[in-house]
């Protein structure tokens, strides 16, 4: 992968702007977009429920009628009638139109709020809600759902029905992330578009007409693909559920933290669900320069292992009868300092993770220096990628390996191994790694003159070890990520760590002070100045400046399929993007 410092980009060409009139103010707007943007952008919400920005417009719910009007055309010879401000008299039209089909073009005049659009608005809610099921407390929308807050904007307040509800299909298996219920449905078609547009697989329709219209999977067919649960995301009411998050918590209780996933060198954008520091759900949050406003379903179930009852949660040292005690923090540190001591500088071998973030990088560097050895590497993880989000890299940080430690992931590391099995390597420090998924054997690391390992969860190198050091996840942490398109991002710590963890800074920190002295580092962000000072596409840059969107720091040749054909299909007018 070839890197290089990010480029400012070249200017945009010139936009062509129409001055519309909404709710009685005049705004400019590029020419050609849509009313339903247009309106939003003057501060003005339309309500909508088919309509999304990254997805085609097939105007169906109707909920999104406004008035519109236009300058009367003059008769020939008289000029057009201007109002005292000079801008040019509206003739309203008599029947309303759908915003979010429709574009802007000058001199136009919407109303948002009118008779006629509330009239219409009350309509289409009591149509929707004739046959709607009353199970808002068991509904897994509650809380966020569409259909209830619009319902009492814009609703009767009472309902005139009287009749016999439409009884459809409850509880539908329609894939193995996500289950139906049809009589929630509003037939809003979100769902479908999002399986033929996006990730190009048409697996759901409507069948049936009128009242008994219903949502289906095609015969033969299930919606398995690995961006399904986004179907649940944009699903306006509760028809379309998460398997893993039915009924597990009402979502007014959840905290809300701002991250990036780390189940591949992607990063997309996420935010983190908990609640009494456990994590209920991982959701997209909307970064058009890394993962538009998608997410796959691998990335998005990564968090189970978070509250795994296999998580390490205290130090531990390997005693003289071969079992593994419970020690302080200043013990185990003291363990390792002394577990490296005396070691020739070539019998000593690191073995890092490129999940650790750039700060951790950055620190296990400066260990390694101080150990004097020239024997470390992180481990590489390849795999095909999809045509849509998922990187080929599954490591979520190489380019920060690269950046920080100057070098290709997965260089020395066969040499590594080999030297290890060789027994020329005595001591090895595995940061974040589990060692017998690298092929070496219980009885190769059986041999090890001293081995201490850092990681998560109990594992097999973790049982062999010397001393084990509890470490952090991503969601127990702040500190930051290059991903494989060259931007900085940043984590953000959701859940407390579990026990007596601590975060792998603090562990690698204070590593680096039993072995060679103080430095003086306090907090993480001390840290990312310290890097900051040293490395060049850090420089000017704080943890917390990077924002929640992140910032490009390098060139690569990655590209962003989805977000290729999205640049595509805004160009050509069929979505907003």
């Amino acid at each position: 992968m070839s890197t290089a410092p990010a480029s400012a980009s070249a200017s945009p060409p010139p936009v062509d702007t129409v001055n519309v009139q909404i709710n009685g103010k005049w705004h400019k707007f590029p020419k050609g977009m849509r009313m339903i943007e247009a309106c939003r952008i003057a501060g003005e919400l339309v309500p909508h429920y088919c309509y999304h920005p990254k997805l085609s417009s097939p105007g169906n719910c109707r909920m999104c009628l406004v008035e519109m009007g236009m300058p009367p055309r003059p008769t020939p010879g008289q000029e057009p009638a201007k109002d005292e401000h000079g801008m040019p008299v509206i003739g309203w039209m008599p029947r309303p139109v759908i915003a979010c089909a429709n574009t802007v073009s000058e001199g136009m005049g919407i109303r948002t709020g009118g008779k006629l659009s509330e009239e219409c608005r009350r309509g289409v809610m009591e149509l929707l809600l004739i046959n709607h099921p009353l199970d808002c407390p068991i509904c897994d929308q509650a809380g966020e759902c569409r259909l209830q807050e619009f319902s009492v904007e814009h609703g009767n307040g009472q309902s005139r029905f009287r009749e016999e509800k439409v009884k459809k299909p409850k509880n539908v298996d329609v894939g193995p992330r996500v289950r139906l219920d049809d009589e929630r449905c509003i037939m809003c078609s979100r769902c479908i578009r999002f399986c033929a547009e996006i990730v190009d697989d048409p697996v759901l329709g409507f069948t049936e007409r009128g009242s008994h219209t219903t949502l289906a999977v095609h015969p033969g067919k299930r919606l398995e693909n690995n961006y399904s649960l986004n179907t649940v995301d944009i699903c306006p009411v509760g028809a379309l559920t998460s398997n893993d998050f039915r009924f597990q918590q009402r979502v007014w209780f959840l905290k809300e933290t701002k991250s990036i996933c780390t189940q591949c060198g992607r990063g997309c954008n996420m935010e983190i669900s908990s609640r009494q520091q456990a994590i209920y759900r991982q959701t997209p949050r909307e970064n058009n320069d890394v993962n538009s406003t998608w997410m796959c379903d691998r990335g998005r179930l990564d968090f189970h292992f978070v509250n795994s009852e296999f998580r390490l949660t205290q130090p531990l040292i390997k005693k003289a009868a071969g079992k593994h005690q419970a020690a302080t923090w200043k013990d185990a540190i003291l363990a390792v300092a002394q577990g490296v001591a005396g070691v020739p500088a070539d019998q000593i071998a690191v073995i890092a993770s490129a999940r650790m973030t750039n700060e951790e990088l950055y620190l296990a560097k400066a260990l390694i220096k101080a150990l004097g050895t020239s024997q470390f590497d992180v481990v590489p993880r390849t795999r095909e990628a999809d045509n849509f989000l998922r990187a080929a890299d599954m490591n979520p940080n190489s380019n920060g390996v690269r950046t920080i430690w100057g070098t290709e992931p997965g260089k020395q590391l066969d040499q590594i191994i080999a030297d290890i099995t060789a027994g020329k390597i005595k001591v090895v420090l595995a940061l974040g790694e589990n060692l017998l998924k690298l092929g070496l054997t219980k009885e190769v690391l059986g041999k090890l003159k001293f081995l201490a390992s850092s990681h998560v969860l109990a594992n097999a190198t973790a049982e062999l070890s010397h001393v084990v050091l509890p470490g952090a996840t991503y969601a127990e942490k702040r500190g930051s990520m290059i991903n494989v398109t060259g931007r900085l991002q940043r984590l953000n710590k959701a859940v407390e760590l579990p026990g007596e963890a601590h975060d792998d800074w603090e562990i690698l920190r204070d590593l680096i002070l039993a072995v060679s002295g103080s430095n003086g580092l306090h907090s993480v962000d001390d840290v990312f100045k310290r890097m900051a000072g040293e490395i060049a596409i850090f420089q000017g840059k704080t943890l917390r400046g990077i924002g929640d969107l992140g910032v490009q720091v390098m060139e690569t040749d990655e590209k962003i399929p989805l977000l290729e054909r999205e640049r595509e299909r805004k160009a050509k007018g069929i979505i907003v993007g």
